[in-house]
């Protein structure tokens, strides 16, 4: 078999089944099915690494992390867009279109995608170069970035160069997910689905970038020859393979549009993603060039806003609401006011950035708005009405739930409550304690820990150790029984014995994963030598550093902490220093080698993985580098499998590293 010729057939495949999939929502093959050819294109890419091409599908992430992105400046200029908000201000603009122009004027109509736009340059066929609106004359280069975009063509049949403008969103439904991703990890919240494409375009490290599910729209190209209409461009670009909103239409005069305006907006709320408007242009394009531009905005063409539904009231007060990861949210007290069919009476301000931005102040009068059902927010302050005894907000030092001291992130946005007691994040601290990396608690599920909470028989993860005591109780909850609480109680019995790697990452400490808890494991013998170590011991540790150290550290002279770890020591759990594994000889097969680990394996975690290393005589280390002995690999690896690329490291999946432990004589 000529492997070239079987690699270009795959991405040619896959390719294929990624447009039905994509860009037609019209899939022929299953998951499985497209799973199985990704398996093998990279399996024959990794034997032949020569035949790898640009338009691979694999290449949708890849490269180092960058430091800065470099500023690229702007073949044609991305102006801004004129707003209209009524059926007469179409009327203004399509007057003064036509007194410009002596021939018939058509419109082409489009949503105006609530996104991030971008300019995508094409040579040879390839995708080589992606760069932001930025100013408008010039942006960053984000081409790693986009790369992962799935509906974003990374080759198309055109041999020209081309210039293809579209715009980066996220869909309802995607963004809904990951902020609720992002709210179980403790991570703030985005504010809607376009300031989180923004925010997802500027990470420096595209392997992040392709776990947010970004998509693109393409709405105008640049083409040295081609069609001298707008309407064709479009219809050329989704021949080429590139996403074309369907909704995009052609009018033959302004009245016809306004029709449209008016029919869409009824519609817009049901579509997917979000969309504040209809983007209206001139289709001929030796028009275009003829009506020009102001230094703002060019004069063929408009949008048309959809009127938001909004109202003014009184800003009451600012309260705060602590999340389940113990971050403080500020909302708006508001006089209740009649908007879209509700009554408001409260209204997201996010984080106290956003208060300062608006320069919100408790007793302002403020603009509100909601619109798709969203959660209404406050647009902007009427700052000429103020009498001067409007109160400043400022964000507490203490949480108002449990009076524990609130750190802010290092981000600088969130601030949070990280009291282990605290009842407004017990639950959740409890769900993390039991879970399976952590003290592996069988039978402790999201239902019963609710429970337990909400019949106050835990007020923290430290009293799961004396459940025994409410025996009588515990039989009387919903789907107990005694056999279902004699089990639980065994399960938490037997969790006294957990490793001291485990019982680290169980405690909840802040930025502090089951990997920071083996290197923590590694350098102190018990948790009473970590409480007190000092700020510097703790920052000199290899792949700790600063603000890791300064949350251990924080968290360990915490009041509340130091009843829960009383409580834990009373009910005599161990946290025992040991490794987990039994071995029955002394073939330490990894000895002296060091080993990196990106992606998710199947069948091991990464603390039996760094166990079952450490076990044999090696060391799981978090960096590739030319020390690196070889990378195991498991799914959606990050970008250390291509810097073990660059630097020519052997590379291993989970399977491979199964046959070098056979036979070593260690078992977990």
């Amino acid at each position: 078999m000529d492997s070239e010729k079987e690699i270009r057939r795959l991405v040619k495949l896959i390719n294929y089944h990624n447009r039905k999939y994509y860009l037609e929502d019209n899939p022929e093959i299953s998951d499985y099915e497209y799973d199985t050819l990704l398996k093998e294109l990279i399996a024959s890419e990794k034997k032949y690494p020569q035949y790898k091409t640009a338009d691979s599908p694999t290449q949708r992430v890849g490269g180092e992390p960058l430091k800065e992105f470099k500023t690229v400046k702007h073949k044609f200029p991305m102006l801004s867009i004129d707003n209209t908000y009524s059926s007469e201000e179409l009327l203004d603009f399509d007057r003064r279109v036509t007194k410009l122009l002596t021939e018939k004027t058509e419109y082409v109509v489009e949503p105006k995608i609530d996104g991030v736009a971008v300019s995508l340059i094409y040579e040879n066929g390839y995708f080589i170069q992606g760069v932001s609106r930025g100013d408008g004359d010039q942006g960053d280069e984000i081409t790693a970035n986009l790369r992962t975009i799935r509906n974003l063509p990374l080759s198309i049949p055109f041999s020209s160069t081309i210039e293809v403008r579209g715009e980066v969103y996220f869909k309802k439904k995607e963004f809904d997910l990951l902020n609720q991703r992002r709210k179980k990890e403790g991570e703030p919240l985005f504010v809607n689905p376009r300031n989180a494409a923004a925010g997802s375009l500027k990470l420096l490290d595209p392997a992040l970038v392709s776990r947010r599910p970004l998509n693109l729209f393409v709405y105008t190209g640049f083409l040295r020859k081609g069609p001298r209409e707008h309407y064709p461009v479009l219809q050329l670009l989704r021949e080429l393979g590139f996403p074309v909103n369907p909704h995009v239409e052609l009018f033959t005069n302004i009245e016809e549009v306004i029709n449209y305006c008016r029919k869409f907006q009824e519609k817009k709320d049901k579509l997917p993603y979000d969309t504040d408007g209809i983007v209206i242009k001139v289709n001929s394009l030796t028009a275009q060039e003829k009506l020009g531009a102001t230094t703002k905005s060019p004069r063929w063409l408009v949008a048309y806003k959809f009127p938001a539904a909004q109202a003014t009231t009184r800003l009451k007060d600012i309260i705060l609401q602590v999340g389940r990861t113990g971050v403080l949210t500020p909302v708006a007290i508001l006089e209740p006011v009649g908007l879209a069919g509700s009554t408001i009476s409260r209204a997201t301000l996010h984080n106290e950035d956003e208060i300062k931005r608006l320069d919100v102040r408790i007793g302002d009068k403020v603009f509100i708005e909601k619109g798709g059902d969203i959660i209404p927010k406050i647009l902007k302050v009427v700052k000429e009405v103020r009498t001067g005894k409007e109160a400043i907000f400022k964000m507490p030092e203490k949480c108002p739930v449990c009076g524990g001291k609130v750190y802010r992130d290092t981000d600088g946005v969130a601030v949070r409550c990280e009291n282990v007691r605290c009842p407004a994040q017990v639950s959740e601290r409890i769900k993390h304690f039991a879970s399976r990396e952590a003290m592996d608690i069988e039978g402790l599920g999201e239902a019963l820990v609710n429970l337990l909470v909400q019949k106050k028989l835990v007020e923290d993860y430290g009293d799961l150790y004396f459940l025994k005591l409410k025996l009588a109780d515990l039989i009387t909850l919903e789907r107990m029984g005694e056999k279902s609480s004699q089990n639980l109680l065994k399960a938490i019995e037997k969790s006294k014995e957990r490793p001291l790697p485990n019982f680290l990452f169980a405690l909840g400490i802040r930025h502090i994963g089951i990997h920071s808890a083996e290197i923590l494991s590694e350098k102190f013998q018990s948790i009473l030598e970590l409480r007190n170590s000092d700020l510097e011991t703790l920052s000199s540790i290899p792949e700790i550093g600063p603000t890791m150290a300064e949350s251990i550290f924080n968290f360990f002279r915490d009041k509340e902490t130091a009843i829960v770890l009383e409580k834990l020591e009373q009910a005599g759990v161990k946290a025992i220093k040991k490794s987990g594994l039994k071995v029955k000889n002394e073939k330490k097969i990894f000895s002296g080698k060091r080993i990196v680990l990106t992606g998710t394996l199947e069948n091991f975690t990464r603390s039996e993985v760094t166990r079952l290393i450490k076990g044999l005589g090696g060391r799981l280390t978090s960096s590739v580098s030319p020390k690196t002995t070889f990378i195991l690999t498991g799914k959606e690896p990050g970008s250390k499998l291509q810097k073990a690329k660059t630097l020519g490291i052997k590379i291993i999946d989970e399977s491979e590293f199964k046959k070098l432990i056979k036979g070593s004589g260690l078992h977990i």
